[in-house]
């Protein structure tokens, strides 16, 4: 009997140890998606359960598989004795295996096994920006004359779980995606497009993956960025309020100045001068640089956009903007780019 009692005990003991070693007593998937779409980007939660402060944990989804997490580091939240690492993928091809999780901490190692998750297809439509996302919004819009034909509309865009990098559309010129910055679930980038003149709003849509469902974004295309006076004709609304308000100051200097004989007082003279000099600033001319000959003209002021077109000569033109080391210029047949401020002609 002692030495039934001795084997049984022997048994236990290796059963618990292989349990502690590969068991899925303390980790365990709390959430997987039953269905995903591809291209979506998609989350998975490994519970921690009777979390210890002092657990030193390392995650390691096997290497060979061609699924990997965005982020090797998860994200982090804490429930009650209870700990929630979550992980973030992309189904980039048309099926999608979760690859084998090998857990390591102080206590031992903990493996969970491969998933396979099914990938649907979306209905087309032709208005779809190519972004599935848990929310999706336009934080601010920009637009500026691209050229004499076309307008850029440039959107600083927030989002939730999305593939922000696929982003495009369909019925524009050209669009692209720029400055992609991730932390977590949290996505944010800069999205351009050129749009026909005639165009006033861009209208999209991207698909909420909360909702199941496609949801639109849309934003105006107003130009209100003042050009020279060299390109009345591609923004002339601005080019009248200049004149309107050269005039206005105009008026009010004779105004200040009819005061100041007939008052007296020197406050209206102070009031006058102060009209004159901003009157002047009008007129004053615009900055002018030099252009090497070979320099790419950037979509955006970023260091990372793409290119409009290359000069071909050595020029010199008015400086339309400035952004940090960037230079807003015109180029030949009226396409409007940036510049880095190393293309400047050197002395």
């Amino acid at each position: 009997m002692s030495k039934l009692c001795s084997f049984i005990f022997i048994i236990l003991v290796n059963i618990f140890s292989f349990s502690s070693l590969y068991g899925e007593t303390d980790y365990k998937y709390s959430y997987l998606p039953k269905t995903i779409y591809e291209n979506q980007i998609f989350s998975i939660t490994v519970l921690e359960i009777d979390s210890v402060a002092d657990n030193k944990i390392n995650f390691n989804f096997n290497s060979k598989s061609i699924t990997q997490p965005i982020f090797r580091i998860p994200l982090l939240v804490k429930n009650g004795n209870d700990t929630f690492h979550t992980f973030y993928f992309k189904a980039e091809n048309k099926s999608i295996i979760l690859p084998s999780l090998v857990i390591k901490d102080n206590y031992g190692v903990t493996v969970l096994k491969k998933h396979s998750i099914p990938i649907k297809n979306l209905k087309y439509r032709d208005d779809f920006c190519g972004v599935l996302s848990a929310d999706m919004k336009i934080k601010t819009s920009q637009s500026s004359v691209y050229d004499k034909s076309n307008n850029l509309v440039t959107l600083s865009i927030e989002a939730y779980e999305a593939n922000i990098e696929n982003m495009h559309l369909r019925d524009v010129l050209e669009s692209g995606v720029e400055q992609i910055s991730r932390k977590g679930a949290k996505v944010v980038a800069e999205f351009y497009a050129v749009t026909p003149v005639t165009q006033k709003k861009l209208k999209f849509t991207y698909f909420n993956t909360i909702k199941q469902q496609y949801t639109f974004l849309e934003t105006n295309i107003d130009i209100k960025d003042s050009t020279v006076s060299t390109q009345s004709q591609l923004n002339p609304k601005n080019d009248n309020f200049d004149k309107l308000k050269k005039y206005l100051f105009s008026i009010l200097i004779i105004i200040f100045f009819l005061l100041t004989m007939w008052k007296k007082d020197l406050f209206y003279l102070f009031l006058m001068f102060v009209s004159v000099a901003i009157l002047l600033t009008f007129y004053m001319p615009k900055e002018k640089i030099c252009i090497s000959q070979g320099t790419a003209l950037y979509i955006l002021p970023t260091n990372g956009s793409r290119t409009c077109t290359t000069t071909n000569e050595e020029f010199t033109t008015d400086v339309l903007n400035q952004r940090a080391k960037f230079y807003k210029i015109e180029y030949s047949n009226g396409v409007i780019g940036w510049i880095k401020d190393e293309d400047i002609c050197k002395d």
